[in-house]
């Protein structure tokens, strides 16, 4: 487990909240990054990753809920926290529509602030060891759905089985006595052939056009699943 402390950008104009957030996190041991302006932290957002953003709805330049959905649309999953004025109702329902993980009403306490960007950061973690992403190839392990390019990819569950197994340790070579323990289980001969035939139909779902092919065969010996960059 890692002790390196948490990556905060902190967006905000208001200088008074503003020292006054910035020291009470830095006393929790949180490295910050902060900008007064829209423009500058959508591109600090843009540039850099963070464990987690906060986020003032109503800052000079690009707004707070302009910033965000750019950084959805980009693709870009830090945890996002919304401060909003107490009668911001409709900013605060745009924000989570938009792909918010919280928001939190001013005024506030700092330790309300710093036990939300602990539970967003924690959830955060969690979905990303739940989600295999190599590229543009997504195999969600709790939903158990996979996509390439956003497009959805109808797999069997043994094929699933054989995908995550494989994702899981991109340019590591697995046996096919391995994959056949692991996803067939020990009732089956070593000298069957379901692997391979399981291997082709997965191919024929998930492989680019043009491309070399996620899943190599390694001969004589089994199959890896090829890093993003060599694809």
């Amino acid at each position: 487990m890692t002790n390196k402390p948490m990556h905060i950008l902190f967006v905000e104009d208001e200088l008074k909240i503003a020292n006054f957030v910035q020291a009470g996190l830095k006393e929790q041991g949180f490295v910050v990054d902060y900008c007064d302006n829209g423009d500058e932290g959508c591109c600090r957002a843009l540039t850099y990753e963070y464990d987690a953003i906060v986020l003032d709805i109503m800052v000079p330049g690009k707004d707070g809920l302009s910033i965000l959905k750019q950084l959805r649309r980009e693709r870009r999953n830090s945890p996002v926290i919304l401060l909003t004025a107490r009668n911001e109702l409709d900013d605060r329902l745009a924000g989570l529509n938009l792909g918010a993980d919280d928001y939190i009403a001013k005024p506030f306490f700092v330790e309300e602030l710093v036990a939300r960007i602990h539970a967003v950061v924690r959830r955060s973690v969690g979905e990303r060891q739940n989600l295999l992403s190599v590229g543009p190839l997504k195999l969600d392990r709790i939903s158990r759905e996979v996509t390439c390019d956003d497009a959805a990819v109808e797999l069997t569950t043994r094929e699933f089985n054989l995908l995550e197994y494989l994702m899981r340790s991109p340019g590591r070579v697995f046996t096919r006595t391995q994959i056949l323990e692991h996803v067939w289980g020990y009732d089956f001969s070593p000298n069957t052939n379901v692997v391979d035939v399981c291997i082709q139909r997965i191919r024929k779902k998930i492989d680019p056009i043009g491309g070399k092919g996620w899943i190599e065969s390694i001969r004589g010996v089994g199959y890896r699943f090829r890093k993003s960059e060599e694809v």
